[in-house]
């Protein structure tokens, strides 16, 4: 299972290249059955002026996270995945170090999925909760 899963975060991490997650320093770091961890670290590039983590970067990043969770678990062979919604609940401010979002997936749908998407500090502090809800759209 180790080997599966390196390789999937391997392909989710090569993929963000020259794309936002790649500009925040997004990495996907942990995977399992039905959830997909990414992290971000917490520097002066993503504070609002006040140097605290800017609540735009904490939303990009559950929206990143939370997509690409949608895109492993669905066939990306025959499907785009897209945000099509999101609602965040910031309650506490990151002044530096990474925070981690891990996306849950809720419902799965055949077109839309539902994920809750938890952001915590290094000591596993609540920092953001989120929902997202992702359109699965066949390609053509």
């Amino acid at each position: 299972m180790d080997e599966y899963k390196d390789k999937i975060l391997g392909v989710c991490n090569e993929s963000s290249k020259d794309t936002l997650m790649e500009t925040l320093d997004i990495e996907y770091v942990d995977l399992g059955k039905d959830f997909l961890v990414g992290k971000m670290p917490v520097t002066p590039k993503v504070h609002q002026p006040d140097g605290v983590l800017h609540g735009g970067a904490m939303v990009a990043l559950a929206e990143s996270v939370g997509s690409m969770a949608s895109y492993i678990f669905l066939d990306a062979q025959k499907f785009f995945v897209r945000g099509i919604e999101i609602a965040a609940n910031h309650v506490k401010s990151v002044k530096s170090g990474e925070v981690f979002a891990k996306a849950t997936l809720l419902h799965k749908g055949r077109t839309t999925q539902l994920w809750d998407i938890k952001i915590t500090d290094g000591d596993g502090h609540l920092v953001s909760v989120c929902k997202l809800t992702t359109i699965a759209l066949p390609k053509k």
